[in-house]
C-alpha cells in the first residue's frame, strides 16, 4: 500500500501541473488588465441579460439609476458615444455596446424608502434619455443590486470598460474621457 501511495501521489501531480498549464485559471477580478466577472440580471422585459454573452464586442458596463442626478447629466454623453461607436470595427471586435446596470429600487442602503415605482421610474428614465442601446439589467434592489455589489460600487454614476474578451480597459470614463479612449480603438 505504501509504494502504491508513492506512485499515486506524484502522478495525480503532475496530472494537476499539467492541466494548469493548459487550461490557466481566469484572471477574474475588477482591476484593469483582469476579466470582469460575469453579471446576468433582467431587462424591464424579463428577459435576462449576461454580459458574457457580449464577447466580441466593447461594452461599456454604465452602473446608473432614475433618481440619480449626475447619472441623468452624463446620459446624454453615453448616448453620443453608443451613436457614434455602436456600428465601428474596433481593433478586432465586433463593436461597441452599453450594458447599463440600474440601481433603481425600493429602498436607500439605510433601509428608508427610495421609491414606490421603481420599475416605471426606471422605464420612463430609459425613455426620456433616449437610451436606445438594447442591454438595460436590474435587480430593482437598489443598493444591494447585486452586480452593483459584486463590482464594489459605491457612487453612481460608475463605469467601466471592456474588451472584446472581457478584460477591464479602463473605469469610470465621463465625459470626454469616454469620448477619447474609444477613439484610441478605432481600427
Amino acid at each position: 500500500m505504501m509504494k502504491s501511495t508513492k506512485l499515486i501521489l506524484p502522478a495525480i501531480l503532475a496530472i494537476a501541473l499539467a492541466t494548469w498549464a493548459f487550461f490557466p485559471a481566469q484572471n477574474t477580478g475588477l482591476n484593469v488588465g483582469e476579466i470582469a466577472p460575469d453579471i446576468a440580471q433582467t431587462s424591464p422585459d424579463g428577459k435576462v441579460y449576461k454580459l458574457s454573452d457580449l464577447r466580441g464586442k466593447y461594452v461599456l458596463i454604465d452602473f446608473w439609476a432614475s433618481w440619480c442626478g449626475p447619472c441623468r447629466t452624463e446620459n446624454p454623453n453615453i448616448v453620443s458615444v453608443y451613436e457614434e461607436y455602436k456600428d465601428l470595427k474596433l481593433k478586432g471586435s465586433k463593436g461597441f455596446t452599453v450594458y447599463s446596470v440600474s440601481l433603481d429600487g425600493l429602498v436607500n442602503r439605510d433601509g428608508t424608502p427610495r421609491q414606490k415605482d421603481p420599475k416605471g421610474d426606471w422605464t420612463r428614465a430609459i425613455t426620456n434619455d433616449k437610451l436606445s442601446w438594447p442591454y438595460h439589467v436590474s435587480d430593482l434592489k437598489g443598493w444591494y443590486n447585486a452586480a452593483a455589489n459584486a463590482y464594489g460600487i459605491n457612487s453612481i454614476p460608475s463605469n467601466l470598460l471592456i474588451d472584446d474578451k472581457g478584460v477591464i480597459i479602463a473605469k469610470n470614463l465621463r465625459g470626454e474621457a469616454l469620448r477619447r479612449k474609444m477613439q484610441t480603438l478605432v481600427n
